[in-house]
């Protein structure tokens, strides 16, 4: 345990297998955390995340730009919308995709994680779409 306060610098990302880049934040790798981890991700018009779940642990998602649309559930069947100012809670282990429905705009969101490490309980899923 450590008692020196971290800053992490932004600019850092790393290639997530949700399918695209996140802004490094706080996490194990980056600052040593053991309970929690928090990035910023900025998702392109028009992409979606992989879909995907994080067994054992919940997020958080607090939407800063852009809008965000979630399919979630068995075969990814139920959906959610968020909007700027909106706060999202993800249940550990649900399965869920995020998808920036915008043409012009990223989306853009800082999420949160109980789990400390940056990619460690995503678990990949089939795409329904796909199948």
């Amino acid at each position: 345990m450590t008692d020196e306060i971290v800053v992490v610098p932004s600019g850092q990302t790393y290639e997530g297998k949700q399918g695209h880049a996140f802004f490094a934040g706080i996490s194990t790798e980056t600052a040593g955390s053991r309970g929690l981890c928090m990035h910023l991700v900025r998702i392109p018009p028009g992409a979606r995340d992989n879909p995907h779940r994080h067994d054992g642990h919940e997020s958080a998602i607090y939407v800063i730009s852009g809008v965000a649309e979630g399919r979630y559930g068995a075969d990814l069947a139920k959906r959610v919308t968020a909007n700027p100012g909106d706060f999202v809670y993800i249940p550990a282990g649900v399965p869920h995709q995020a998808i920036n429905p915008s043409t012009t705009e990223h989306l853009v969101a800082i999420i949160a994680r109980t789990d400390p490490h940056e990619q460690e309980s995503v678990v990949l899923l089939p795409d329904p779409d796909e199948a």
